[in-house]
């Protein structure tokens, strides 16, 4: 993700003009405000509020919610959005079925 995109910028800028109830991560069902009480309690990245708010560890893996949490990082820390970090991807990068896991075959 280029955060010298227009749409990352325009992404980061949308949720700054929301009430604080919105919910940022759709996944977790996480709102702003849930977010900026983490930032406010310590979070200084994107995986600091990961960590304390599951945020970004629903199925999408942040795909929806990454530009949000660090545009609400860099408001309220006054640090330049290019100076957040991404989040720390996990595995499975893309979701994927039990069924398929099921067919996985272990070499002896």
């Amino acid at each position: 993700m280029d955060k010298s995109n227009t749409n990352f910028k325009d992404n980061v800028n949308r949720i700054k003009e929301k009430k604080d109830n919105i919910i940022v991560c759709r996944c977790e069902e996480i709102t702003k405000e849930e977010i900026i009480e983490a930032i406010r309690k310590g979070a200084t990245s994107v995986n600091a509020v990961k960590r304390m708010t599951r945020a970004g560890m629903g199925i999408c893996q942040s795909r929806s919610c990454f530009p949000h949490v660090a545009g609400l990082i860099s408001e309220e820390l006054k640090k330049p959005i290019e100076e957040i970090d991404y989040i720390t991807s996990r595995p499975p990068i893309e979701p994927i079925t039990i069924k398929l896991l099921n067919t996985y075959k272990r070499k002896k």
